[in-house]
C-alpha cells in the first residue's frame, strides 16, 4: 500500500492519511471576519475529496494584524460559533482540521483604512523587497501580540478545531523577526538567533497555557528568506531545533520574507517538469534528520512518486499541497483511484493574482470544471 494513504500520528491526533492542506487563504470571510457559507463548502469539499488535515488559513488574532478585509478573525469569543461550523464541516467528512494564527507585521496594509500604521521589528529604509509605510512595535504591543496568539488558541480548541498552527513563515510578524534583514532591533527582541526566536518562544508558552499540555501546537516556518541579504538557511535549521526542543509538535517548513515575485517567494511558478517540483525537499530532508518531531513537506508538490519517495525516505512525514487542491479539491481521492493522474494545476498564480483583487480563491485557469 502506498504509505501517503496509510495513517498516521502528530502528538495525540490520529490522521487517516499523509495528505495536508497547507493554509491557503480564501478571501471569502465576511467583512465582519467571521465565518462564510462559501468558507464552510470549501472546507466539506477538501475533507470529502480525502484531505486527512485541513489547515485553515491566516486567521488574525490582534486587530494591528489583518492584512485583508476577507479575512477570518479570532479577537474575541463572537467569532467562535461560526468557526464550530467550519470543524464540523471537516469532521462530517472524516478530516481534521487545524487553523492557522497570524499577524501581518508590516504587510498588514489593511490596518491603515482604521488610520493606523502596520507594525514590524525595524523599520528599513530603502528596502528594495517591500513598499509601504509601518512603524516599529513597541515592547507594550509585543506583549498585547503574544497575549493575542494565547487567547486565540483557546478560542480555536473552543471551536473544536483539532490543533493550531502559527505563522511563522512568507514574511509575516513573527518571520520579521527571524531574520536579520527585517529585524536591527538592539534590545532582547534582536540581534542573535536565541533573541530573534523570542518572539515565537514567547507565543508558544501563551498558546500552552490557553489549550493545555494535550493539544497539538504546529508552527509554519521560514528557514531562509527569498534574498541574499536575509535569514540564512544554516540560521534557519538551528531555529527549527530549537523550536522542536522548544515543544511544537510539527514544524511546515517553508521560506521566509519573500524577495523576487515569484522566484524568490514560496509560490514558485512554471513547475512543468519534475525537477521543478518539491522545491523545498532539500530543507525538509535536512530538518527531519535533525529534529524527532513530525515534518510537513511542502512546496510545488504534483506527482504522487515524488511525494512517496520523500515520505518513504524519511525526508518528512506528511505532504502538503495547496495550489492543486484549489483546482481539485478531490484530487486525493482521485490519486487512490489512479496512481498516475496528472493534476490539472499549471502554477500560474492567477489564483493568487485574482485574490489580490479581491476575489474570492478559485481557478482562474479551469473556472468551469
Amino acid at each position: 500500500m502506498n504509505i501517503l494513504f496509510q495513517p498516521a500520528k502528530i502528538k495525540n491526533l490520529q490522521l487517516k492519511n499523509r495528505f495536508v492542506r497547507s493554509a491557503t487563504y480564501d478571501g471569502s470571510a465576511k467583512l465582519s471576519g467571521h465565518v462564510s457559507e462559501r468558507q464552510i463548502g470549501l472546507i466539506s469539499a477538501l475533507a470529502e475529496g480525502g484531505v486527512s488535515l485541513i489547515i485553515h488559513a491566516i486567521t488574525y488574532v490582534h486587530p494591528s494584524g489583518q492584512i485583508s478585509p476577507y479575512m477570518n478573525s479570532l479577537t474575541n469569543d463572537e467569532f467562535i460559533s461560526g468557526m464550530k461550523k467550519l470543524t464540523k464541516a471537516a469532521h462530517e467528512h472524516g478530516a481534521k482540521i487545524a487553523i492557522q494564527l497570524f499577524h501581518g507585521g508590516r504587510e498588514a496594509r489593511y490596518v491603515k483604512t482604521k488610520k493606523q500604521l502596520p507594525l514590524a521589528p525595524s523599520v528599513i529604509a530603502d528596502d528594495p523587497y517591500y513598499k509601504g509605510n509601518y512603524r516599529e512595535i513597541t515592547q507594550a504591543e509585543i506583549g498585547g501580540v503574544i497575549n493575542a496568539f494565547g487567547e486565540g488558541a483557546g478560542r480555536a480548541r473552543q471551536a473544536g478545531f483539532d490543533a493550531v498552527q502559527l505563522h511563522g513563515a512568507h514574511g509575516y510578524l513573527p518571520s520579521q523577526f527571524l531574520s536579520p534583514y527585517t529585524n536591527r532591533r538592539q534590545d532582547e527582541w534582536g540581534g542573535n538567533l536565541e533573541n530573534r526566536l523570542r518572539l515565537h518562544r514567547e507565543i508558544y508558552k501563551a498558546m500552552r497555557r490557553n489549550v493545555g499540555d494535550d493539544y497539538p501546537i504546529f508552527i509554519k516556518l521560514g528557514v531562509e528568506d527569498g534574498f541574499a541579504e536575509g535569514l540564512e538557511l544554516r540560521e534557519g535549521i538551528q531555529a527549527a531545533k530549537m523550536l522542536a526542543d522548544l515543544g511544537f509538535d510539527a514544524l511546515e517548513i517553508s521560506s521566509g520574507v519573500r524577495g523576487e515575485k515569484y522566484s524568490g517567494t514560496e509560490y514558485k511558478t512554471k513547475i512543468n517538469k519534475l525537477s521543478k517540483e518539491a522545491y523545498f525537499r532539500p530543507w525538509s530532508r535536512e530538518i527531519k534528520s535533525q529534529v524527532d518531531i513530525p515534518i510537513i513537506a511542502v512546496g510545488g508538490f504534483r506527482t504522487l512518486g515524488i511525494m512517496e519517495e520523500i515520505v518513504r525516505n524519511k525526508e518528512a512525514d506528511f505532504v502538503a499541497l495547496s495550489r492543486p487542491l484549489i483546482t481539485e479539491p478531490a484530487l486525493i481521492c482521485q490519486w487512490g483511484k489512479d496512481p498516475n493522474k496528472k493534476p490539472r494545476c499549471i502554477s500560474c498564480n492567477k489564483c493568487l493574482e485574482a485574490l489580490h483583487k479581491g476575489k474570492p480563491l478559485h481557478c482562474v485557469a479551469f473556472p468551469n470544471k
